[in-house]
Parts: C-alpha cells; sequence; structure tokens
C-alpha cells in the first residue's frame, strides 16, 4: 500500500521508554500508574501528578504465577510481571476505575507485593441520575484526597486547565478517526496504534505538541488502497501491532476500531462542541464518564452493538475481526450476542484469541487467510 505517510517517530519513541516520565518524577512529580480508560487521569494531572497506563506487552511470564491464577487476561498477568521486575518502580502507585473484576484484584495484589504510596480502587456508578452524580463526586473527592497524601495539589482552575487540554488532544484524535472512515488518512494501523498508546505514557501538555505537528503534516491520500478490504477490529488491549500488520498482509485494512487502545482510549462518543466547554469542572469530569464508548466491562452488549454498526458503516466496513485477549471475561462473554446480531445486519466476524506472546500461529494465519477470501468473494 503506497501512501505519502507522515513521520510517527516521536510517539514511537514516546511508547518505547519511559526516561521523560522517570525525569518529571526525579524532579519531585509523583506518577499514578492505572490500567483501564475509565480512570479519571484529568484528575490525577489536575493535581500535578503524572497519569501513567501501564501496559503488560508480549513476553514471558515466571513470577506473576506466584501472585495470580491463570485464567486472568495475559495484559494483567504481564503487568504484574513487569511490576515484579521492577520495572515500574517509579510510579507511586496505582488508581484503578472499578471495571473489569481481574484489574481491581491485580490492584490489590500489587499493593501488598510492591512498593508505592497509593493504591485506590474507585466504584463508579453505572446509572446516570443526580443520586449517582453526587455519589460519583464524593468518590472524586476521595481520590484528591489520596493523591495530596501523596504530594498532589487540587484546585477547580487546574482541572479546568487540564479539561481544556486533553478537549484538544480529544479533538485531534476525533478528527484523525474521521479521516480514516473516509478511508483517507495516511497512517497504518500499527502508526495509529503508536500515536494513540504515546498519549497514555507522555504528559499531556508534552503530546499535544506532537499531535498538532502530526495534524499539519498530514496530507489525505487519494489512494483506493489497492482492493484492500476494510474490516473494524473490536477488542480490549492490543499489546503488539503485529497482528494488524497480519490482518494487512492478508489484503486487509483497518478502517474502524472498537479498542481499549484504539478509539475508547480517546474517552468519549466524539470531539466536544463549542460551548461545552463552559460549568463546573468536577461535572464536565463526570459528563466525559457517562459519555463513554460502551466498554464490555461497563456496558451491555446491546449498547455496544449500536457502536460497533455505527462503525461498520461509517467506514464502510466488510467485516469485524474481534481480538479478544484468553480469559477476558467481560470481551468474551458479549461475543456470541455480538456475532449473532452482526450476521443478523449481514456483518460477518472472526474471533481470535491471543496469549501473553501475541505470536501468531499457522492456524490462525489459514483462518485470516479464509477470512479475507470469503470478504473477497461477497463483495
Amino acid at each position: 500500500m503506497h501512501m505519502n505517510k507522515v513521520s510517527i517517530q516521536p510517539f514511537i519513541d514516546s511508547v518505547n521508554n519511559t526516561e521523560k516520565i522517570t525525569e518529571h518524577v526525579s524532579k519531585g512529580k509523583p506518577a499514578v500508574g492505572y490500567f483501564c480508560n475509565y480512570t479519571p487521569v484529568e484528575l490525577i494531572h489536575a493535581c500535578g501528578c503524572i497519569p501513567f497506563r501501564i501496559s503488560g506487552g508480549p513476553g514471558p511470564l515466571a513470577r506473576a504465577y506466584d501472585l495470580l491464577p491463570d485464567f486472568i487476561c495475559p495484559f494483567l498477568k504481564r503487568a504484574t510481571e513487569r511490576a515484579m521486575n521492577n520495572e515500574l518502580s517509579f510510579l507511586s502507585g496505582i488508581i484503578q476505575g472499578y471495571t473489569c473484576d481481574a484489574a481491581c484484584g491485580v490492584v490489590n495484589v500489587l499493593e501488598k507485593n510492591i512498593s508505592g504510596d497509593v493504591f485506590e480502587v474507585i466504584p463508579f456508578p453505572y446509572s446516570d441520575n443526580p443520586d449517582s452524580r453526587t455519589y460519583f463526586r464524593n468518590i472524586l473527592a476521595t481520590v484528591i484526597e489520596q493523591l495530596e497524601r501523596i504530594g498532589g495539589s487540587f484546585s477547580e482552575d487546574a482541572l479546568l486547565r487540564t479539561l481544556e487540554l486533553y478537549d484538544d488532544i480529544r479533538r485531534i484524535l476525533a478528527g484523525f478517526y474521521d479521516i480514516r472512515y473516509a478511508g483517507r488518512l495516511p497512517m497504518s494501523a500499527r502508526d495509529l496504534w503508536h500515536v494513540i498508546r504515546a498519549g497514555e505514557v507522555t504528559l499531556p501538555e508534552d503530546y499535544l505538541p506532537m499531535l498538532v505537528s502530526l495534524a499539519e503534516d498530514i496530507r489525505e491520500t487519494s489512494e483506493d488502497f489497492n482492493g484492500r478490504i476494510p474490516v473494524l477490529v473490536s477488542g480490549s488491549l492490543v499489546e503488539d501491532a503485529d497482528i494488524f500488520d497480519m490482518i494487512e498482509s492478508f489484503g486487509g485494512r483497518i478502517a474502524a476500531d472498537d479498542l481499549c487502545t484504539g478509539l475508547r482510549s480517546i474517552g468519549i462518543t466524539g470531539a466536544l462542541k463549542e460551548g461545552e466547554a463552559e460549568g463546573d469542572p468536577l461535572n464536565r469530569l463526570i459528563d466525559y464518564h457517562f459519555a463513554r464508548v460502551p466498554c464490555p466491562s461497563r456496558a451491555r452488549a446491546e449498547d455496544r452493538l449500536y457502536h460497533l454498526i455505527d462503525g461498520v458503516k461509517r467506514s464502510g466496513s466488510r467485516g469485524v475481526v474481534f481480538l479478544h485477549q484468553k480469559f477476558c471475561s467481560p470481551h468474551l462473554s458479549d461475543f456470541p450476542f455480538l456475532r449473532e446480531k452482526l450476521r443478523e445486519n449481514n456483518i460477518k466476524t472472526l474471533q481470535v484469541e491471543m496469549d501473553e506472546t501475541w505470536t501468531s500461529s499457522g492456524q490462525l494465519k489459514t483462518r485470516m487467510e479464509g477470512f479475507f477470501e470469503m470478504l473477497r468473494e461477497s463483495i
């Protein structure tokens, strides 16, 4: 696929090392880890701390098996392995939104096995009503207390500035997705994965100028992608972009996604409109929570189905590839319903399960090849 590609090297560099983060930590700025998009990173940043999304990445497991059962996802096992190998020693602790039970359990395990000053699991409300919002404000107040205990300092003005910073980031990323839906984004799926992942391990005030520069360099492609078949990819965290390369090697083009390391990491269902920047900043943070692209840990499969079909239609995708991590109960539980309903809408699906190595077996390659042959014949 020949395109006038843009350079994403700064984003790759940010993903591959944490030198800037550790430099800030050495100057007294606490870094707080989190596993999930639902963690209110804006609040962490507004308190003068560094939000840092913990990844697992592909690799072996050894010490994690002393602490965890086998039947949790590779991501959390690998994240635990990294923590036990002191790869996350620069963190002052972990604040995790209550999403899947396994992630919350790992926070409790790590509290007893690694150093850190704050280990907090935030119980979010599911329903949006006045009582839920009052409850949520009280939870956020508890988080602020924890952050101030490790050296943070909160003010509504600081939160307002942080929200505006993240709004600008979301607008640019949402713009990239609009171009991608139209089939004109001069970035591969691997490229976009690096761009988004960089934002999870880079201070937002450093990340925004990187995005602005990238957006200025983008020249929308007019290529037809040489007949490649557009698909939507759905799942949780993709820990190795090689799986995207494999999809493209069989003639696919990832035209949309429903990933924790993709659309859901942007946070909200669309870029904010002008005028929505007004109002109490804590209320705005609560608004963000209830406006998120639905995750299987927090929403019904029926609600996710709407967003999947909308993504398929907007991008012209011919099918959906589900990339599931082994033992990821929320995603695996939704899959039978989603597959059935997508088929009723004449949308073909393929399910792929990955372990902690994120390697592709010969059987998977055969199934992938057959899937794209089927899509090609149906055109």
